[in-house]
């Protein structure tokens, strides 16, 4: 335990990585595609002598440039701010592993930045064919950035043999090529190449719902036409490259969702299987409403009709995300650092010497049970759970003797290979005194009538 924790009440820190992910890759994925989207139009534009197509093309790149430079960068920094907090080992991992990887993605994004600054900027300033260059320039930077984080994103759910066989040596950084081009990297880069493209067509229909059907319907009706042919397609290759994916998942995480599968008769859904459905669901809909609706009879395609569309597609990623992030359990970084940042290697030493020998701001000589039960709680149990809020303890122990909650944290400590919270919880690490300790603490806060709560004595970190 390096490190301070980051407490957020009710919500719990994860959630709050989850919250913000959510919406960047919504942004950033729409900016790979709509890097692809925007010079292929003008391209198809300027062959066809379709100035009113050219217009609503810059009024299109506007918004991709509020949305992309503004909201993708803020997002993106809060990205980093959260994981850094909530996952520091794991983010320090990821770090000194790529860190020439990131170095050329923020290259490329900077590349991003100025050119689409200068696209939008230039229209009707510069040459066509210039303008039409300085767009792909674009599209080509912004695709660069999706190939760079696709590697470092399913590292962390495969990293491959050769990665682990160094890990904790020093030489990670050795087998770089290794851990980037890991097991699912191509079906992951397919499949969110496929998503960007999708996502490209969804915000256009939301500039699109905005032309004046009774106005300028050839122009609306073109347009919406255009770009539904754009996104029905890759929708309906999702599911295939979902198929490669999966198979390319160890099959100790691919049974979190076959869990859920094979028990649907009784009605039992694992988690991810509850996520994998709605995914399906909702990228379903996104097509039957986009063709009946904007293909179909683009006159009376509203804004609301668009938005809709642009909900169920975050739902969609929303989900996907979601469950990409719970097939990695128990892990953060599959088979190296389980999800509470304790590293695989580091199991057996933790549990005879104890967890909290290198907390600084613990002074185990001086300060009492329930503080280094506290301790114990934040540093393995804070980073996915709450006492109150998202994945309350509180609810899950509250009713429960000592003796019960004793027996989970055995349970849980011992780790055996049949046990069912294996499956999605890391193992508790630590001496008996500690475990001890913890497990006073948490019936104490779920069954606070029981036994009052003592006052914490944790040293302030200066």
């Amino acid at each position: 335990m390096n490190y301070p924790f980051w407490e957020v009440p009710w919500l719990g820190s994860s959630s709050v990585i989850a919250i913000i992910a959510i919406f960047h890759v919504m942004i950033s994925q729409f900016a790979v595609g709509g890097g692809l989207f925007l010079p292929i139009a003008e391209r198809k534009a300027l062959r066809e002598g379709r100035t009113d197509w050219l217009d609503q093309l810059r009024k299109h790149s506007r918004f991709f440039l509020l949305v992309t430079g503004v909201f993708g960068t803020v997002s993106g920094v809060g990205i980093w701010f959260a994981i850094g907090l909530t996952q520091p080992e794991a983010t320090s991992t990821l770090i000194h592993n790529f860190v020439f990887g990131w170095a050329i993605e923020w290259v490329f994004f900077l590349v991003e930045l100025t050119t689409i600054a200068v696209y939008y900027y230039t229209w009707d300033r510069i040459p066509a064919k210039l303008h039409l260059t300085v767009g792909w320039v674009y599209a080509v930077s912004s695709v660069c950035t999706l190939v760079i984080i696709n590697g470092i994103l399913t590292f962390m759910l495969t990293p491959g043999q050769t990665w682990l066989s160094v890990a904790g040596t020093g030489h990670e950084a050795s087998k770089f090529w290794n851990a980037f081009f890991n097991p699912t990297y191509w079906p992951s880069l397919l499949m969110r190449t496929l998503v960007s493209i999708t996502l490209a067509g969804v915000w256009a229909l939301i500039s699109s719902a905005r032309i004046d059907g009774e106005k300028q319907l050839p122009l609306k009706a073109s347009f919406l036409r255009w770009t539904t042919r754009w996104l029905v397609p890759a929708f309906v290759l999702m599911p295939l490259t979902l198929v490669w994916y999966l198979h390319m998942v160890p099959e100790s995480q691919r049974a979190l969702l076959s869990l859920g599968i094979s028990t649907i008769g009784p009605g039992t859904f694992s988690q991810v299987t509850r996520l994998v459905l709605v995914m399906v669901i909702t990228t379903a809909s996104i097509v039957i409403i986009t063709y009946y609706l904007a293909y179909k009879n683009p006159k009376d395609f509203t804004v609301a009709h668009a938005c809709a569309v642009l909900m169920l597609a975050l739902m969609a990623t929303g989900t996907g995300e979601q469950a990409r992030e719970m097939l990695r359990k128990p892990y953060v970084i599959g088979l190296h650092m389980y999800s509470n940042g304790t590293r695989v290697s580091e199991v057996a030493n933790r549990n005879q010497y104890g967890y909290l020998q290198h907390t600084l701001w613990l002074d185990q000589n001086t300060s009492t049970h329930f503080a280094m039960g506290e301790a114990m709680y934040r540093g393995q149990c804070g980073s996915c759970h709450t006492l109150t809020g998202y994945r309350s303890l509180n609810r899950l122990l509250v009713g429960r003797d000592r003796e019960s909650v004793g027996s989970l944290l055995t349970m849980l400590h011992e780790y055996k290979s049949d046990t069912t919270y294996r499956k999605f919880m890391p193992p508790l690490t630590g001496t008996p005194q500690e475990i001890q300790a913890l497990g006073d603490y948490l019936y104490a806060q779920s069954n606070p009538a029981s036994q009052p709560t003592p006052t914490t004595t944790l040293k302030a970190q200066k």
